[in-house]
Order: structure tokens, then sequence, then C-alpha cells
């Protein structure tokens, strides 16, 4: 019996699991990578209807998730688990380009399939390219967020694209101060949908993100031993990332408001629990920071569900 297999067979066995009840983990990585993987997509779905989540995102650095959404969702629909998956514009994924988008967003089996986000980069960044040390050609390669004037091509299109969808914008992994000029503008354009990875920002800057309509989320990863772990990403090279202690990452969920937040496990690499379980763990280290039950029941699963138009009928 495999680890997921046997936190399958007793859900019931480890406090605070009925934490995970309705949840919504909306960063599940569980499709094929560099690294190994704890889970793969079937076993994901099965461990999260096992403790009766309601939603899992699937995020890939290589590929458009959303297919490996479809084909959950038609093998395993029975088990009352609503799996969806977008783009991350990574080189390997397609790069920041709107064709790759139109094709995530058609990507499926028909009517309720195609993406449901779309994210900039998460390391081929000039933010995350300097905090790895990355050679001058490399950084320069990087989609950066310019602090004044137009956005690069074609992000105003991709930006348009997902306003037209009606899909999640999530910011991937840039710089404070680029997420907050990023929001100002997807907000101008229409984008309703936007999700900001924040555990590395300043409380000022996520109460402005917040103010002006995102979606501050904070993940498990960070504060796990994940972070001492050298990791292979998007290619043969492993980098770590700085971590976040339990303190500050509840003095910025503070300054986003739990009704303003998303909690997600970011699991799937091999060095951490299966999502599930690193979701039950995440929660209870937050409760454990002096957020109530009533707010890790909006960050956990009413606040994903919303954003993700996670169905209500799964409960």
């Amino acid at each position: 019996m495999t680890g997921a297999e046997e936190l399958a067979s007793a859900p019931s066995a480890r406090p605070g699991t009925e934490l995970l009840k309705g949840a919504v983990d909306c960063h599940v990585h569980a499709c094929p990578h560099l690294n190994g993987r704890s889970v793969d997509v079937f076993q994901a779905v099965r461990d999260a209807a096992a403790h009766g989540m309601r939603g899992l995102g699937l995020m890939d650095n290589f590929a458009n998730s959303a297919g490996y959404a479809a084909l959950a969702r038609r093998e395993l629909d029975h088990l009352g688990v609503d799996v969806f998956g977008g783009l991350i514009m990574e080189p390997q994924s397609g790069g920041v380009s709107a064709d790759a988008v139109r094709a995530a967003l058609g990507c499926g089996y028909g009517p309720g399939d195609g993406a449901r986000f779309i994210s900039l980069p998460t390391h081929h960044t000039r933010n995350i390219a300097r905090l790895e040390g990355r050679d001058p050609a490399y950084v320069e390669s990087c989609l950066e967020i310019p602090e004044r004037g137009p956005l690069p091509d074609p992000l105003p299109e991709i930006l348009d694209l997902i306003a037209a969808h009606d899909v999640v914008l999530n910011a991937g992994h840039i710089s404070g101060p680029e997420a907050v000029r990023l929001v100002e503008i997807a907000r101008g354009r229409g984008i309703a949908r936007i999700l900001v990875p924040c555990s590395h920002y300043s409380a000022d800057e996520v109460r402005f993100i917040v103010s002006q309509g995102g979606v501050a989320e904070f993940s498990f990863f960070f504060l796990s031993h994940a972070t001492q772990v050298g990791l292979t990403h998007v290619d043969a090279e492993q980098h770590t990332v700085p971590p976040v202690s339990l303190g500050q990452m509840a003095e910025l969920i503070r300054a986003a408001g739990a009704k303003n937040t998303i909690l997600s496990s970011d699991c799937g690499v091999y060095v951490l629990p299966p999502p599930a379980e690193g979701l039950r763990e995440f929660l209870l280290m937050i409760e454990s920071a002096g957020f109530s039950r009533a707010d890790l029941n909006l960050m956990a699963r009413v606040n994903p569900g919303r954003l993700f138009k996670v169905l209500e009928n799964r409960d």
C-alpha cells in the first residue's frame, strides 16, 4: 500500500482532518515533472475525495495542466472532486504567448473544460532569476513588469483573453512592486479574478493588492523543509527559495484579511507529504497562529471555491 493509499484508507486518523472537508486546494503539483512527485494526478484526486475535499487545482511548469484536469474529471468525476488546471507561461509550456493561452483556454473534451487560470511565469521571471543567482543573460531573458509605461507584448493581449474568458490571472513569482502594478493594470483591463502569491511581499504591498481586488495566496511549501532542498523546477539546475516563518506569514495574512486570502498546499514534490496531508498540516499551523475555524473555512474553502468557480453542488 502506498503512502497516499494508506492515508486515503484512514482519513479520520489525524487531528484536523475535519478541516479538509469541503476544502479546495488550488495549488497541487501532481503532474509529471523533473522532480519526483509524491502522488500522481489520479492519486491526488482519490486522496482529496477520501478527505471530503471539493476541488483540486493542478499546476505544471512544463505543460498546460487543463488537459490533465479534464482527463481526471472524465475518469474520476464520480468521486465528486472538481479538478481544474491551467497554464503557467514558462518557456517549456509555450512561454508568454497569446497562442499558448488560447490553446489552454480551449483544451479538453468539451464545454466546461479548458484552463481556469493563466499564470505569469513562476520561475522564468527576473525576480526569481536574481534570487537564484542566474547569469545576466538568463536574467535578461526573463519576464519583468516595467515600473512605468506599457506592458511588453503580448501581455496586453493575454490580459484581454483572460478578461474575456473570466478565468483567474495568477501573478506568478514576480516581485511585490511588480505585482502591485500588475493588479492595477489587470483590473483596468476588466479582469475580475486575480490571485497573487504573497509569501515574500511586505504587509503594505499585500494590503494594496487586496484593496485593488486581488486575492493573496499563501502556501505550505514556504513554511516547510522543502525550502532547504535544492530542487529542479524548470531545468537541470537546483535552487532553493527563501523560507517564511509562521509569524511572518500570519502577519501577512492579517494584512490581507481572511476574506481576501487563499491557503494552498503547493505540495506534490517528493520531499513533502501528499497534498491533502500537507494542507491538513498547514491549516493546523495557521490555526495555531491565532486564526479561527471560521477564518480557515474562508481561506481554504469559500474563497478558492468562489475564485475558481468550483461547483457548489460538490459538497
